[in-house]
């Protein structure tokens, strides 16, 4: 019972914060997200198998779920890994208190297990097994279908927040993981090695002997236990807190920047703000994911004369950097920005720092996404005018707008499942950014070609470049006249 009050007062604790009801409107329609997709999951669930009938002919729908099974696994785990905030938890009150050191323990492990949101795929597997696996085998193995779903997720979330406490969420550690499914799909391509026919089997034996779960549910003991040992080593409050969330200090040797004064001093900064704080390197990180976004896009025959969606694709691919860290390019210097303001820093220089940090964003996705000019000359004029209204327009639009938003970012929080700072503001500034240059492409390109709108959207990109100095300036103004909403904002935090 005692885990079950402990759970009651990290509940209260969440709807008793001061930034609780500012946000309740962004709550409200994640409410009516949540029940979307909760319908689009069932949806899925009542309709896999007749996919994956039409997916393979020689298989049968539960003998292709079982091959993929591990697949599914090292999926969720890779996702986990890279997304799964890890808890948090104030030791110092509770060791004043006749509680049990294991109990505290316990209680941090499985705190993640009791979010609804781990359960979400039971929306699909649930279906697929009435309708699936009662048809192909029996009730009881249905029974035994979910029972292993629900091991797996246990064993996922906990294995997930292991590795993350015990090697970090680092460069390194975010390549290895994500090779790690490409590698068995290349082993299994070039037959050297088929993760599918040892998964078919493993899942096979769970299901069809009636001690098979003991498999998962070893599992699931064994992370658990991985966990609990890494607590027996770390539970002290000195190093407690900075364990549990997997901090590491990451040292970036930016010194040739402070050759260039005060702006590349401000933009050192800035950087090692990204490289230190999980909020901002995580965004970091699943930016190498989207750079694949075009080839849902490029690939795809149902895009191919649709001019408007492949340059939304050319946009998102080699600006994503600037689109997503530049919704809150002032709001993450909220923690310490009444210091910035009383330094002999000119406002200029502060925004030119963040217009430099942005444009560099941008070149950087420009230069690694080159490679898709192989599909052909089209793809890199769209990429071209792309890269040029990002860094002529888009630029300067989200550093002015950046201005209204003055909620306080904590960066020490992970960005998943954290929506801190996001409000109907945010969707004014993105909308704007992706969605009108879409509407102007695909209007030109249907009244007069695809070359008449991306030379207009390059053209308004060339614009805002020579227009630079009255465009700041006018940012300028703009950061004159909210600063003092920015500053009071910021000091309200959460």
């Amino acid at each position: 019972m005692l885990i079950v009050n402990l759970i009651k007062q990290e509940w209260k604790k969440s709807y008793r914060a001061q930034g609780y009801y500012k946000n309740l409107a962004v709550s409200i329609m994640l409410v009516f997200f949540v029940l979307y997709m909760a319908i689009v999951f069932l949806f899925m669930g009542f309709s896999l198998n007749a996919i994956l009938e039409k997916a393979d002919s020689t298989l049968n729908p539960m003998e292709l779920f079982n091959g993929a099974m591990l697949y599914l696994i090292l999926s969720g785990l890779t996702i986990r890994f890279l997304m799964q905030p890890l808890n948090t938890f104030n030791l110092p009150p509770y060791q004043l208190l006749p509680i049990k050191r294991y109990t505290l323990i316990n209680f941090l492990i499985l705190k993640p297990l009791a979010n609804p949101v781990n359960y979400f795929l039971l929306l699909v597997v649930v279906p697929f097994a009435v309708k699936s696996v009662v048809g192909y085998y029996s009730v009881l193995v249905a029974v035994r279908f979910i029972l292993s779903f629900i091991f797996i997720i246990w064993f996922n979330s906990l294995t997930a927040s292991y590795l993350k406490r015990k090697f970090g969420n680092g460069l390194f550690q975010f390549i290895l993981i994500i090779l790690i499914i490409p590698g068995f799909a290349a082993l299994e391509y070039f037959k050297l090695f088929s993760l599918f026919n040892v998964s078919k089997s493993l899942y096979d034996f769970i299901l069809l002997k009636s001690f098979g779960l003991i498999i998962p549910f070893v599992g699931v003991i064994a992370a658990f236990m991985f966990n609990k040992w890494f607590f027996s080593q770390n539970y002290y409050p000195e190093k407690f807190n900075s364990k549990i969330r997997g901090d590491k200090t990451i040292a970036a040797d930016l010194s040739f920047l402070t050759r260039f004064g005060i702006t590349g001093e401000l933009i050192s900064l800035e950087i090692k703000l990204i490289l230190r704080h999980k909020r901002t390197k995580s965004i970091l990180y699943m930016s190498a994911l989207f750079l694949f976004y075009g080839l849902l896009f490029y690939t795809n025959k149902l895009y191919a004369n649709n001019n408007g969606m492949l340059f939304f694709a050319a946009l998102f691919v080699t600006g994503f950097l600037m689109l997503m860290l530049g919704q809150w390019i002032i709001g993450w210097d909220g923690s310490h920005f009444d210091s910035l303001m009383t330094r002999n820093i000119p406002v200029r220089t502060y925004l030119s720092a963040n217009y430099y940090l942005l444009l560099g964003f941008n070149i950087i996705c420009f230069v690694v996404t080159t490679p898709y000019f192989f599909f052909g000359m089209k793809i890199v004029c769209l990429h071209l005018a792309a890269f040029l209204f990002n860094i002529g327009v888009n630029v300067y639009f989200l550093i002015f707008m950046a201005t209204f938003k003055n909620t306080r970012i904590d960066l020490t929080k992970s960005s998943a499942m954290n929506y801190q700072g996001t409000s109907y503001k945010s969707m004014l500034i993105i909308l704007p950014v992706m969605f009108f240059p879409i509407l102007v492409v695909y209007i030109l390109s249907a009244i007069f070609s695809l070359d008449v709108a991306l030379w207009t959207m390059s053209l308004l990109g060339l614009t805002g470049i020579i227009l630079h100095n009255p465009i700041m300036t006018l940012c300028v103004n703009q950061f004159n006249r909210r600063k003092y909403k920015l500053a009071e904002g910021f000091r309200q935090g959460e």
